[in-house]
């Protein structure tokens, strides 16, 4: 029998996610901020990579995504479109950039579209951007939500915690939730909250959920890459299942290839390049010569 190669696996759009989840099919997600990484994970299969205000933490040394701006996630937005084929590509609306009216909101928004090859954004907050969300989706920009944690009211929180720990507090997030897809969301994640109010909201939404910290029953997990690659510093979430070490990996790497610059084994004769041999004669009869001029002279 003639050996048939798979296909493709098709595209990943918005809309073809509520379809997984009429399905029943679960989906991945990863973050991206570069062009071999982003490559490599699209190549892997994930579904949707998202290029984080995360990017913030683990690539620019900030100590939250609040300084993140806008002009970051573009640069790198852009070097990850360049590499994604098969995923949905998602960028993060850094703080600031929808925070100072509808019509800042849909440049900015535009812009990640338009420039930086977005196929959709990614806002925080729940009832208070509905209004938001409804002019970004009357504008053609596909909107994934974002309840739970949300890391850029990290001032106003004080401290990254656990939502919707109290029945109250569990009952807005499910009002948030339903809020944003009635305001036409295609997706919402649902960051540090409680697997039971995740999977409640999971029941009563049509549109997938994107679970971080949120327990097993959302139809989307996501993980930030250096995180579960071991890439991160400092203490990890509980959430974070570290799938590797590279940090570890790298380490000895680089202290091998100092070893062996320090000690005079690297380059080797093989790992250089030689003069070659008509050359290389050439020039010991041109040195030869001058020998002999000079001690002539």
């Amino acid at each position: 029998m003639p050996y048939l190669k798979p296909e493709r696996p098709e595209k990943v759009n918005a809309p073809s996610l509520k379809t997984s989840k009429q399905r029943g099919e679960r989906l991945v997600c990863l973050t991206a901020y570069d062009y071999p990484t982003a490559r490599i994970v699209d190549e892997a299969g994930i579904d949707i990579i998202l290029v984080g205000d995360s990017l913030g933490n683990v690539v620019l040394g900030y100590g939250n995504t609040v300084p993140v701006t806008l002009e970051e996630i573009l640069i790198h937005l852009k070097a990850v479109r360049r590499a994604v084929q098969r995923a949905l590509l998602v960028a993060d609306m850094p703080y600031g950039s929808f925070h100072t009216g509808a019509d800042d909101a849909v440049r900015n928004a535009l812009r990640l579209v338009k420039e930086g090859g977005a196929e959709a954004v990614k806002l925080e907050g729940g009832h208070k951007r509905v209004q938001l969300v409804k002019r970004l989706v009357d504008e053609e920009i596909a909107v994934m939500g974002h309840i739970g944690l949300t890391p850029q009211s990290i001032n106003k929180l004080g401290a990254y915690r656990v939502q919707g720990k109290t029945a109250a507090a569990a009952r807005q997030l499910i009002d948030d939730a339903r809020a944003l897809e009635d305001a036409g969301a295609f997706a919402i994640v649902l960051e540090v909250v409680p697997r039971e109010i995740a999977k409640m909201i999971t029941e009563s939404v049509s549109i997938p959920t994107i679970g971080i910290g949120a327990g097993v029953h959302c139809d989307i997990q996501v993980l930030v890459i250096h995180d579960m690659l071991g890439l991160s510093f400092g203490k990890l979430a509980r959430f974070v299942r570290p799938y590797a070490n590279l940090h570890e990996v790298m380490t000895d790497a680089v202290t091998r290839y100092a070893d062996d610059v320090r000690s005079g084994v690297y380059p080797s004769d093989d790992e250089s390049y030689a003069l070659p041999a008509e050359a290389a004669e050439e020039m010991s009869i041109s040195e030869s010569n001058k020998d002999s001029k000079a001690r002539k002279s």
